[in-house]
Parts: C-alpha cells; sequence; structure tokens
C-alpha cells in the first residue's frame, strides 16, 4: 500500500514534466539540421518544390533543411525510412499523393498511411488536363465523349504507369462517362506525353504544368482540367466539373508530413511557416514556374485531403481491377 502512495507523486511528477518538455522542445527545435525526405529523383517537378521550401525554411528556422532523394520500391522505401523515424520533428517526408492514397490501395505496403504519419500541411497542389492530339477532331469534352462512343473499335490512350495519377483519372472518367478505352502504359508521364504529340496515341490526362508550353505550341489541345476550380494557370480551360459531370475531380498534392507521435507545437510551427510562405507572392511565382499552385493547409484541413483522397483512389483501384 506504502508502494502505492509513494508511486502517485512520481507520476504527477512525470506529466507535468512531460507538459513542460514538449513546448520546450517546440521553442528550442530545430536542435541539428531537418532532412527532408522525398521518394522521386533530384530535378523532377516535386524535387524542385521541395529544394525551394527547404530554403526557405533554412532561413526562417535557423537550420539547414536538407532534401534527400531517397528512391526506390515505387516510392515506398522513402515512406516506410520516415515512419520509422524518431519522432522528434528533425525527419520529415515530402509527401506526394501516390505513396500516401494509391499505393497502399493497390499493394501491401510496410507502413500505414495515417497511423504512421502527422499531417502537417498540404504545400502544393497540381491538375492534369484531358488532352488531345491535334489531328483528333474534338475540341470539347463533350465532343471528344461522342467521338470515342462513335468509334467501331476501342480507342487507346497513354498513361503514366498502371495506378500512376495520369492512369487512374481515365479510369474514373470512362467509368463516369460511361466509355472503353484501351490503356498503353509508359514509364512516366513524359513518354507517354511523347507519344501522344506524336500521335501514336491520341489522348491521356497529362500533368498540366507538362502540358502548357505543348498546348500553346500547338503540339497538344487541352480539353479541361481535372481539378475542382479551374487553375490560375490556364484559366480559359474549363473543368471536367464544368463539362458536364459535375463533382468529377482528381489532382495531386506535395505536403510534408512527420512520423507519428511528433509533438502537436513543432506540428504547428512548420505548418505555420508554410501558410507564410504560400501567402508570398514572390514564393507563388516560383511555384508557378514548377507548374504547381499554392495550398498551405492546416493540419486538420490536410487530414481531411487524405481521408478523402483515401476513398476516393480506392474507388478508382477498384474500378480499374
Amino acid at each position: 500500500m506504502r508502494i502505492m502512495q509513494r508511486r502517485v507523486p512520481i507520476l504527477i511528477v512525470a506529466g507535468a514534466f512531460a507538459l513542460v518538455v514538449t513546448p520546450s522542445l517546440a521553442q528550442t527545435w530545430p536542435q541539428k539540421p531537418v532532412r527532408i525526405i522525398y521518394h522521386y529523383s533530384a530535378g523532377s517537378t516535386g524535387d524542385a518544390a521541395a529544394r525551394l521550401l527547404a530554403q526557405r525554411f533554412s532561413q526562417a528556422f535557423g537550420q539547414p533543411f536538407i532534401v534527400e532523394n531517397r528512391l526506390g520500391a515505387n516510392g515506398a522505401l522513402a515512406t516506410e525510412a520516415v515512419a520509422r523515424a524518431p519522432a522528434d520533428g528533425h525527419t520529415l517526408l515530402w509527401a506526394i499523393t501516390p505513396q500516401i492514397a494509391i499505393n497502399p490501395a493497390m499493394t501491401k505496403v510496410s507502413y500505414h498511411p495515417v497511423n504512421d504519419f502527422v499531417p502537417i500541411s498540404a504545400v502544393s497542389g497540381f491538375a492534369f488536363a484531358l488532352v488531345v492530339n491535334p489531328r483528333t477532331p474534338v475540341r470539347t469534352t463533350a465532343e471528344f465523349v461522342d467521338y470515342i462512343r462513335a468509334q467501331p473499335k476501342e480507342l487507346a490512350y497513354a498513361e503514366g504507369g498502371v495506378g500512376s495519377i495520369s492512369h487512374l483519372s481515365m479510369v474514373l472518367f470512362l467509368n463516369r462517362a460511361g466509355l472503353k478505352m484501351t490503356n498503353v502504359s509508359y514509364r512516366g508521364n513524359e513518354p507517354a506525353l511523347t507519344d501522344v504529340i506524336a500521335g501514336h496515341v491520341p489522348t491521356m490526362f497529362a500533368v498540366l504544368g507538362d502540358a502548357l508550353s505543348h498546348a500553346a505550341s500547338g503540339s497538344i489541345r487541352m480539353l479541361a482540367v481535372s481539378t475542382e476550380q479551374r487553375s490560375p494557370q490556364a484559366p480559359q480551360v474549363p473543368t471536367i466539373g464544368e463539362s458536364g459531370f459535375p463533382g468529377f475531380k482528381t489532382g495531386s498534392w506535395h505536403g510534408l508530413m512527420a512520423p507519428s507521435g511528433t509533438p502537436r507545437p513543432i506540428v504547428d510551427r512548420i505548418a505555420t511557416e508554410v501558410q507564410r510562405a504560400t501567402k508570398d507572392p514572390k514564393y507563388v511565382e516560383r511555384l508557378a514556374n514548377y507548374g504547381v499552385d499554392p495550398l498551405g493547409s492546416s493540419p486538420e484541413e490536410f487530414a481531411t485531403m487524405i481521408a478523402a483522397d483515401i476513398k476516393l483512389w480506392a474507388e478508382a483501384v477498384r474500378t480499374q481491377a
């Protein structure tokens, strides 16, 4: 009985100490360089956007923020590395939609997209555009649907890999429109778009940032964008929702996530700095150069986005199965 009575004050003191230590840790964080781990190679659009934010963070927080490219297993290696890292705010994930919302629905992965991470902020988002080779005799989404439906044989579409957003966006669209087409899979969006430009395949959902210059030169024609709102980068291009398919939306985002258990004050400090960045006209302009739009969500808003995307892409995976 005496032993139990002695333990109670110790537990109370320990709990009070934890309450004091966590804010203190947040105030002194970062105490060393912070790694931002990214799944894809240096030089990609996502990598450039990550380095742009890392540069800003280094200045804001007084410690180096280093983007580390860790490739392998379609992003699973990088994602698992962050999930297993210490939850002290010194290892972050530069997350992108497929690794969090698509891959776990398609295959067994060694991490849980919700339980193993704390969402910090969706930093930037980017749309996909329904594009066609200019020799295809359509200029609107409605004409595209009528054209595909009138063909005696199934036409093909290009996509940047089975399970990619370019693939699953078309899966969802064709299902919604009641159409059938045959997918031709490529190792990435760029070679897929190259074949659409060459006329080997008539259409695809292309990353908007990749499509803009080609559309300006007349190499492709953009019919619609996949996001809920028109893109600031192509305000003249209607959304698919506006084009007869209300509620349709797909897209991708880059966001910061941390290992589960990362103290909330650290998460809030990072999210606040992201929100400052995405309201800075110079930062926004540089993002636009990479073909992406600023988001700057709160942790709660990002968690809601992730939950909605997990549901959306699970449906797409089931549809294409």
